[in-house]
């Protein structure tokens, strides 16, 4: 396991279940997030090498807490570290919305590439380049570390993926954001593990 970045998205929130946009705000795991940090926790301490292990995390509330919950299965005295550069895109003014409200306020925001470019169409959000700059100035610095596990977003995943396997930002947006799985980023390959068959990832 050496050489190796573990990307893992934050487990199951309020917000994931009523649809809202979280970005730059947050909201509580549910039972089901908890529980699919857990079993990502469990897996990630039976592998080989787990003792070497060092964990980071976006400063977000909701991957804080997936986390911390992970650590408890990796042993005494692990450092969690918070890292800014993996935060969750913000979508600006329309933080805070439910995908149905930004349906009514801007019709047809969906449509087309819009289902995966919407995010850096948002009024004051964040815009693609510079977002990609930040993902990908983390991604190179971890890229050094022996054995990483990354606690972060859904966005961030996808650009972060598409930015490591050289994908077309097209591409990159419409890759899957599971909360149930863990992305093993390794000698330039990306290996996708189940952490349980009995857990689903959400959405958003």
């Amino acid at each position: 396991m050496s050489g190796c970045i573990l990307l893992v998205r934050h487990g199951e929130t309020e917000w994931n279940l009523g649809r809202r946009i979280q970005g730059r705000f947050d909201s509580p795991l549910t039972d089901r997030g908890m529980a699919q940090a857990n079993a990502i926790g469990q897996l990630i301490g039976r592998l080989p090498d787990a003792s070497s292990i060092r964990i980071v995390a976006s400063p977000l509330g909701r991957a804080r807490r997936t986390a911390e919950i992970i650590s408890d299965h990796l042993g005494a005295g692990l450092e969690l570290v918070i890292d800014d550069r993996l935060r969750e895109i913000s979508v600006g003014s329309w933080d805070g919305l439910t995908y149905h409200e930004l349906e009514l306020r801007f019709p047809g925001v969906f449509d087309g590439d819009g289902r995966h470019e919407w995010y850096f169409r948002a009024p004051e959000g964040d815009t693609y380049e510079a977002f990609a700059a930040r993902v990908g100035e983390w991604l190179n610095e971890a890229a050094e570390a022996r054995f990483l596990v990354a606690v972060t977003h859904g966005i961030v995943s996808r650009v972060a993926r598409g930015l490591y396997a050289r994908l077309p930002r097209a591409t990159a947006l419409t890759l899957p954001v599971p909360q149930d799985k863990i992305f093993r980023l390794s000698g330039g390959a990306i290996e996708e593990i189940v952490a349980s068959d009995q857990l689903v990832g959400g959405r958003g």
